[in-house]
Formats: C-alpha cells, sequence, structure tokens
C-alpha cells in the first residue's frame, strides 16, 4: 500500500528533499508550502508528485513528514499543528540546530515520533528554482534519536538518508550536534561576514586571492535564516567564537612581540594539526 511523505516547505533544502526521494520504495512525495509561485514552480517542474498549501491536511494523510522551514517556522509549525500529525507518523527535520528544535516537539502527542535531523549540504543559494536531485550526495546525515525513539524509526531515516545519496548517519545528542554546527559552520559564517565588514572591503576590491574568495564565499548569506541560526544557538556558538578570539589573540601577541621564532612556532603547530586531519580524511576516503 502506498504512503506519503510530505515535505513542509518547498525552498531550496525541502525542494531538494523532495526530488531526492521520489521513486522511494512505495512513498508519494506531497510538497507543501504558502507560496504560490513555489508551488507552481514545483508543479511545472515535478519537484514533488504533488503539492499543497493546506499543510494541516497534508501533515494528517503523511506517514513521514520532513519540516524544512527555518528554525523558528520549525518551532511555531510544530506549536499550530500539533494535533493535526497522523497517528504513528515519523516528523523530522532539516534545521541547522537541534536543541531548540527538539525541545519544540515536546509538544507533539505521544503517538507521533519525532527525531531530529540534519542533512549537511546546502549551498549559498535559496529557494526551490536552486533546488538540486544530488543536493544530499556524499554529505552526511546527523540525527538525534534518545531512548524513546524506536528502531524501526530510526532505520527508516537511514534508509532514507541512503537513498537521497548521503555517505553516513551520524547519531548524536542535540546538544552535541548544536556544538559541532556552531564551530564547523556558524563561526566559518560570523568570520566571512567579519571580514567582509572591514571598512578596506571595496578599497581592495580586485585584488582578492582564492583564500579570499574561499573564506567570504558564504557572507552573501539569507539574513532571516541565518540570525536565526544564530540566535537560536546562542551559547555553543558564543563559545566557539570565545576560543575563536583566544586563537587570534595568540597570533597578534606573537606578531606584536616581534619573535619571529615563536611566530614560526605558532605556526607550524597550527599548520601541523591541518596536515594532520588532511591525512586522516585522505585515509578515510581510500576506505
Amino acid at each position: 500500500m502506498s504512503k506519503t511523505i510530505a515535505i513542509v516547505g518547498l525552498g531550496l533544502i525541502g525542494g531538494s528533499m523532495a526530488l531526492a526521494l521520489q521513486g522511494f520504495e512505495e512513498y508519494s512525495i506531497v510538497g507543501v508550502d504558502v507560496s504560490q509561485p513555489t508551488l507552481r514552480y514545483a508543479t511545472e517542474n515535478h519537484v514533488a508528485d504533488r503539492v499543497t498549501d493546506d499543510a494541516a491536511k497534508a501533515v494528517a494523510e503523511a506517514d513521514v513528514v520532513f519540516l524544512c522551514l527555518h528554525p523558528q517556522g520549525i518551532v511555531n509549525f510544530l506549536q499550530e499543528h500539533k494535533g493535526h500529525f497522523k497517528k504513528g507518523a515519523l516528523v523530522t527535520d532539516v534545521c541547522g540546530i537541534k536543541t531548540a528544535v527538539v525541545e519544540a516537539a515536546r509538544v507533539l502527542s505521544s503517538q507521533v515520533e519525532f527525531i531530529g535531523g540534519h542533512p549537511m549540504a546546502g549551498t549559498e543559494f535559496s529557494g526551490v528554482q536552486n533546488a538540486l536531485k544530488h543536493m544530499f550526495r556524499g554529505a552526511h546525515y546527523i540525527i538525534t534519536p534518545d531512548e524513546n525513539s524506536s528502531p524501526d524509526k530510526v532505520a527508516l531515516l537511514e534508509r532514507m538518508a541512503a537513498y537521497i545519496g548521503c555517505s553516513d548517519v551520524v547519531k548524536t545528542t542535540p546538544e552535541q550536534h548544536d556544538a559541532i554546527i556552531a564551530y564547523t559552520s556558524q563561526m566559518m559564517h560570523v568570520i566571512a561576514v567579519s571580514v567582509c565588514d572591514d571598512p578596506r572591503l571595496f578599497d581592495f576590491m580586485g585584488f582578492e586571492g582564492d583564500s579570499f574568495r574561499g573564506c567570504t564565499r558564504v557572507a552573501a548569506l539569507d539574513v532571516p535564516l541565518w540570525t536565526q541560526l544564530f540566535a537560536m544557538n546562542a551559547p555553543a556558538l558564543d563559545q566557539a567564537l570565545e576560543q575563536l578570539e583566544k586563537n587570534i589573540n595568540a597570533y597578534r601577541q606573537a606578531l606584536r612581540s616581534g619573535d619571529r621564532e615563536a611566530l614560526a612556532q605558532k605556526l607550524e603547530w597550527s599548520s601541523a594539526r591541518k596536515r594532520k586531519m588532511n591525512r586522516a580524511e585522505a585515509e578515510k576516503n581510500k576506505k
């Protein structure tokens, strides 16, 4: 018997998820969005098997629900539709923060199972028109099951992750997920926008090398989204930035002291750590 996956929010990630999941087992894909232009585009480009703006009806019929909204949008959606989800449904999300979302999901009935999720993929673009069927190929898929998560629902998420091309599924806690993301993603975005805050940015335009372009690539970000991501993960991000400040200040002190030997030792220690990481990644890719 055919089952249904509802994708709530047909933006870049939601649209890509809808495309990637087409043909998965016996599930049909329903795309849900409030934007009529988005729904028209999704229909014309076969992003989902069908689309609707009736979220309450869609989640009431869905066996699996992917919440692909901005973080605060997910929190609000869970509160608004807490009584609409189908009994026995798996509800998950693709959000870049987990602690706040998992906490918000506590409003759901005990007959609905929520497992936080985060496929580690994306681009600097937004909107369903930029969705890609192979967006998740080779990506890590982080999930945050707990002691109450049923093995069959966890297994279902693992099968979907494999189907969309993810390299693996990593199980962790919401708190550890948020610490990881604060360091590997959010801090990088803060660095990028901070570099672009320099008053000399336009004075030096045209002289950028690959390192500058690589560092600042993500600075042209989706402001509403990243405002929510930063604010809703503030404790973990603050801790990551505090350590970054200490690391930068260590280099400033080495420069101010005029001690080239100390500076060289610091550079050697830092670069050796990166080379060690590169070797570890290369060994992993060989397996």
